[in-house]
């Protein structure tokens, strides 16, 4: 893929392109990072909305910190229910993993090793969406590959697992926007690139 494909959706300097759905104080630019300061900013989401691409990031978080970068978000009052989320989340040694750990397809697809490195740790994510595919990558390391077509019930998983998901995600819109989750710790985010397929 050519470099010039990819373009930035975060400029290192300003939340330009970006707003939140919590207190404006809870996000904020720090030494070029998108950085969550943990003051109830709700989550940070791109205004543009994007269907088929390739979404490559990285982030770093404190001990113990949640978070998660969701996409295809299509209802901004509803992003748990209408947004896929990677995992973002200090599971760094847990063995095995589980399907709320990181990297995982939150609460639908368990990554398929524990990929992500120890807390303060830079992390790489790459996020690809193509039609029903989703695939995705830590740190240079496929942890899911899904046809999210497969989940045709809510609540419930293609092997009959429950999931806490009110709609079944295959009749889900594919075109939504890209969020960073306040899940109440600091978190950073930077070199946040998108290439449209």
């Amino acid at each position: 893929m050519a470099v010039e494909d990819w373009r930035s959706l975060f400029n290192a300097h300003t939340l330009t392109g970006w707003r939140a759905t919590g207190r404006v104080e809870g996000w904020a630019v720090e030494h070029g990072c998108i950085a969550c300061t943990a003051k109830g900013g709700g989550y940070l989401y791109t205004l543009e909305r994007f269907e088929d691409f390739e979404l490559s990031l990285e982030f770093r978080f404190e001990p113990g910190v949640s978070s998660g970068v969701f996409f295809r978000w299509s209802d901004l009052t509803d992003p748990v229910h209408t947004g896929l989320e990677m995992q973002v989340l200090d599971t760094h040694g847990r063995e095995p993993p589980g399907r709320h750990d990181c990297g995982a397809l939150y609460d639908l697809v368990t990554p398929a090793v524990q990929a992500v490195r120890a807390a303060g740790e830079w992390n790489r994510a790459l996020i690809r969406c193509e039609g029903p595919l989703v695939r995705m990558d830590l740190n240079d390391i496929r942890v899911v590959d899904v046809d999210i077509a497969l989940w045709v019930t809510p609540h419930q998983n293609p092997d009959g697992t429950p999931n806490r998901f009110a709609y079944a995600w295959a009749g889900m819109p594919r075109r939504g926007h890209i969020g960073l989750q306040d899940h109440g710790g600091r978190v950073w985010y930077r070199n946040i690139r998108l290439r449209e397929l």
